[in-house]
């Protein structure tokens, strides 16, 4: 007879009808979040990359910072807008040139840890699925085994009739335990190699944010206050 899996899993035990509905809801839970993923970084390194290359060519750090201010969606603008407030407090104060370079260099460094969260974020849901599933379904294989040695007790017979429907069904939970967890850990070994090069990224803007600073407070020149980066 032809194999058919929506036959066997409508013949399945209800313990194994609760574990394939939800290992399929992590399936659908990890393609969405990847799919959401791969978006939000395609977007934010694409962003960053631009926004760093503007940045530098900006003739001052007043038109510096009012490019990013055109963008609040840019992985740099958090940033920008923190060591901006910083240096803005600072001068109030009345602080001296090493003193507003430190304090910025702190704003700009809660900057890139704030960002790098944000981009973190839900990808623990991912890491859970890679490794819950595949134990998930073994909870699936061992309910079908035990289903099979049931059948055989209750027959008093070991054919191969009497075990296959609880040996199938062990095989069903198992495959779709790994086809949920080898894409999710595919996924999540991905996105934390391009969240390495987006903490890259971020680290080199507040290094050229950090310079600018500097080499504008070491000519003397009037920096004004950002007033575009005020949220």
């Amino acid at each position: 007879m032809e194999f058919s899996f929506f036959a066997t899993v409508a013949q399945s035990s209800f313990i194994a009808k609760v574990v394939l509905a939800i290992l399929g809801f992590m399936s659908i839970i990890s393609c969405g979040l990847m799919i959401q993923k791969f978006v939000m970084l395609s977007s934010a390194g694409s962003k960053a990359r631009d926004g760093t290359e503007r940045f530098t060519r900006a003739a001052s750090l007043r038109e510096a910072v009012q490019l990013l201010g055109s963008d609040p969606s840019s992985p740099l603008y958090c940033i920008a807008h923190q060591g901006v407030q910083e240096f803005n407090r600072s001068k109030e104060l009345g602080n001296s040139s090493e003193v507003m370079v430190d304090n910025v260099r702190r704003a700009l460094r809660q900057g890139v840890g704030n960002e790098l969260a944000r981009l973190h974020r839900s990808l623990s849901i991912l890491a859970t699925t890679a490794n819950t599933a595949p134990f998930i379904g073994l909870f699936g294989t061992v309910w079908g085994i035990m289903q099979s040695f049931h059948s055989i007790g209750m027959l008093k017979s070991a054919s191969l009739a009497t075990v296959a429907p609880g040996i199938s069904e062990a095989l069903i939970a198992t495959s779709a335990g790994l086809a949920v967890a080898v894409p999710a850990t595919i996924g999540f070994n991905i996105f934390m190699g391009r969240l390495s090069q987006m903490d890259t990224l971020l680290v080199n803007f507040a290094s050229t944010f950090l310079n600018r600073v500097q080499r504008e407070l070491n000519a003397h020149l009037p920096v004004s206050r950002a007033s575009g980066m005020e949220s």
